[in-house]
């Protein structure tokens, strides 16, 4: 998978913009809040039909403009895709694939496969577990269509459920139904959640071996507020039996895949306490490095691999680890110019300039 050409119009700061990306790296240099990130942006839109930085789509388009465009080019093995985003200041977005319009997210993922890896990922170990479960579902749902739909629908029957916990009229028949569609939904969901963070630790071991020189050793674990083990359909709606008095009177859903978490351990200890900052950033290198190859694994080819403003933040040795390991991955780099970059890049790559909205490709 490749990206060939990407298109923007109106987007951000960019009023027109049309550049063709070269097959392996791709560095945009220049100065900060220039426009480097909203390129990785729109290609991160085009995977997921949202920001990882806004909720807004107004937030999306240039300020005195109506409306965004988003075309992105892709080569594939099997059949080149054209992804079309138009984005409204009204809040609403239409998406076309091959210029069919489609009608759900869900269709959208998968299309584009992409990793993404920016400052802020450092959240993913350092605070609350509703990130870490993010990261399970972004990385999941691009892998697995029908995981996507579980978990829409579990959201939803969840909200419900809620809802009627808040309303004090309990009607326990109600109860039963929700817990049952919950139970049916949160199993299938657990089961691919632990199968992932299965192919993390088989991944991640030589991984996080590498970039530590052997010093440290990596661990993932899926920490269930229900058993895993045997029946877990079962075994949840059990525990929402159980603790339903205790919801009556919180009015809220104790038990249930929006309260797990993923621990990650260093050497048996846990990271998010206990764990240096360089330990926790590494962490989330191995994470992400792991990604790949899962998606890699699963889908038959690489996915795009998005590096945001990250290397400043590394230090030499796990800069050097991740320029020698993209060597076989289309890449699109951030950066300021200090990092000094080609200096480690062994292969081939492609420097665009970055200045207010405008971009001059510095070539091969």
């Amino acid at each position: 998978m490749k990206i060939r050409n990407i298109s923007l119009i109106n987007y951000r700061n960019y009023n027109h913009l049309n550049i063709e990306l070269g097959k392996d790296v791709n560095v945009f240099q220049g100065e900060n809040a220039q426009g480097k990130t909203n390129i990785l942006e729109s290609i991160y839109y085009c995977a997921f039909g949202r920001s990882h930085r806004t909720s807004k789509v107004k937030d999306l388009i240039m300020w005195d403009k109506k409306n965004a465009q988003i075309r992105v080019y892709i080569e594939k093995d099997r059949l080149d895709k054209t992804i079309d985003m138009n984005l409204l200041s009204d809040g609403r977005k239409s998406i076309s694939v091959n210029k069919v319009k489609l009608t759900k997210i869900g269709d959208l993922l998968g299309v584009l496969n992409v990793v993404m890896f920016s400052p802020e990922d450092l959240k993913i170990v350092k605070e609350s577990p509703g990130i870490r479960r993010r990261f399970l579902d972004m990385e999941i749902s691009q892998l697995d269509k029908q995981y996507y739909n579980a978990l829409v629908n579990y959201n939803k029957v969840l909200a419900e459920r809620n809802a009627l916990l808040k309303s004090r009229r309990i009607d326990k028949n109600i109860l039963d139904i929700y817990d049952i569609k919950l139970s049916e939904q949160a199993s299938y969901i657990a089961r691919q959640r632990i199968n992932y963070i299965g192919m993390l630790n088989s991944y991640g071991k030589a991984i996080h071996q590498e970039i530590t020189t052997q010093k440290e050793e990596i661990r993932y674990v899926y920490k269930s507020s229900f058993s895993l083990e045997g029946n877990l359909k079962d075994n949840l709606k059990n525990e929402l039996t159980r603790k339903r008095e205790i919801d009556i009177d919180r009015g809220t859903t104790s038990a249930g895949i929006h309260r797990d978490d993923l621990l990650i351990f260093i050497n048996d200890v846990d990271a998010k306490d206990f764990g240096s900052q360089g330990q926790q950033r590494t962490a989330v290198l191995t994470m992400k490095f792991s990604s790949l190859e899962i998606i890699k694994k699963v889908k038959g080819e690489y996915p795009i691999l998005l590096l945001d403003d990250v290397l400043s933040e590394l230090d030499l040795s796990r800069k050097k680890f991740i320029l020698k390991s993209i060597e076989n991955i289309q890449t699109v780099i951030t950066c300021t110019g200090v990092e000094n970059i080609e200096e480690y890049l062994t292969g081939s790559y492609r420097l665009f300039n970055v200045q207010n909205g405008s971009i001059v490709d510095g070539g091969d």
